[in-house]
């Protein structure tokens, strides 16, 4: 068998490998999809795809108002309203305190990283008692704005992505800085017209991370929000469940592909920057 057959036999199998282990991980997604069209008795005769009585139940199901005072359309807007500043101010404090780490030297320096990193060991579970107690004395519990569960990442709370832009600002050759001070600009313009660009594949990695992290949140909704017109969508789904007269179970899983579909059309969108700056963090030396 020559050389060229035995590379084909092994890229079959490989592909091979692949489209399996891919169906087997898409799966459940296709189920959750097929449900949707489905009674709570086919539901639960089995994994089949196929369906044998297709009804929009679920769907004009999803559409009605819980409690008389919040729909899926609200539901979605309120989780927007609060998702995207929280990605927003992640990634520009996430930037600016890995450029702080990342290029500048100054007293204490190792110290501070030190005690940034240590704060990745502490689970969330540690802090909310703290942080609700802080809020409420804030006024900010049940704020309009959501100032609770956003207002924290202008810090560059999110220690988790400092470490990753400050990984990646590592392989930026600090001549590029040295040559643009020669040119007239400051630390600042060397920031935004010099790493940034350079950093935009691990800034579209922590913007989709945090995006469908904050998306998929429920304890912090469930801490800081009160009125029923203000819940997200994780909250709204759980709202559906009915547990006095039982779940209809292709509404939950209308109203379950609905909230993650905007994730899937953003993920889809910057699916190249992403897997982009994964690879990259991949081969840093």
């Amino acid at each position: 068998m020559g050389m060229k057959a035995q590379h084909r036999i092994a890229t079959f199998f490989k592909y091979l490998v692949l489209i399996l282990v891919g169906l087997v991980m898409i799966y459940p997604l296709l189920w959750m999809v097929s449900a949707t069209f489905k009674e709570n008795n086919e539901i639960f005769a089995g994994i089949s795809l196929w369906i044998k009585n297709p009804t929009l139940q679920g769907y004009k199901d999803a559409l009605n108002d819980y409690g008389g005072s919040i729909n899926i359309l609200t539901a979605m807007l309120n989780t927007y309203s609060y998702v995207i500043p929280k990605v927003i101010c992640t990634v520009v404090s996430s930037a600016i305190a890995a450029y702080g780490f990342g290029r500048f030297n100054f007293v204490g320096k190792k110290v501070l990283f030190s005690i940034m990193i240590s704060t990745l060991f502490l689970p969330q579970v540690v802090l909310n008692v703290p942080q609700f107690m802080l809020y409420n004395s804030l006024g900010w519990v049940d704020s309009p704005f959501y100032l609770a569960i956003w207002f924290h990442t202008l810090f560059a709370t999110e220690t988790y992505f400092v470490y990753q832009l400050i990984q990646f600002m590592r392989s930026i050759p600090i001549d590029l800085d040295e040559a643009a001070k020669i040119d007239g600009c400051n630390s600042f313009k060397i920031l935004y017209k010099i790493i940034c660009p350079m950093l935009m594949p691990a800034l579209v990695s922590c913007a989709l991370f945090q995006f469908m992290w904050s998306c998929n949140d429920f304890m912090g909704p469930l801490l800081y929000v009160a009125t029923p017109t203000k819940y997200p969508m994780s909250i709204f789904v759980k709202l559906s469940m009915d547990a006095d007269v039982g779940f209809s179970w292709n509404r939950v899983l209308a109203l379950s592909l609905i909230s993650i579909l905007p994730q899937l059309i953003v993920f889809f969108a910057a699916q190249d920057q992403f897997v982009e700056g994964i690879s990259a963090g991949g081969v840093k030396g």
